[in-house]
């Protein structure tokens, strides 16, 4: 569970990044959450869109996606999402709070 301050931080993070995928009109299907796996794997923080033709609302999306990832949800900027999870991976450098 992240703390305000760390959520903060990430928030801060991430507007400086782009999204790295759009979800449409096929929501989450394993293959989604796959790439969205290996790409938070090694990034640790991840930016996606919602399309509007998707139908789906953003925040409920964005618990859902983190839940199956095993991530944390930061936050849910209009029909962007933001997604964190720390790294296994010890070759890439890691954010730190």
């Amino acid at each position: 569970m992240l703390t305000s301050k760390q959520r903060s931080f990430l928030r801060s993070l991430a507007q400086k990044i782009e999204p790295i995928t759009q979800l449409g009109k096929t929501g989450i299907t394993p293959a989604f959450l796959d790439g969205l796996d290996l790409a938070i794997e090694k990034r640790e923080l991840i930016k996606i869109t919602v399309l509007e033709n998707s139908g789906l609302e953003p925040r409920e999306v964005g618990e859902t996606i983190a839940f199956e990832l095993g991530a944390e949800f930061v936050c849910a900027t209009g029909r962007k999402l933001v997604f964190y999870r720390r790294s296994q991976n010890n070759k890439i450098e890691h954010i730190e709070f």
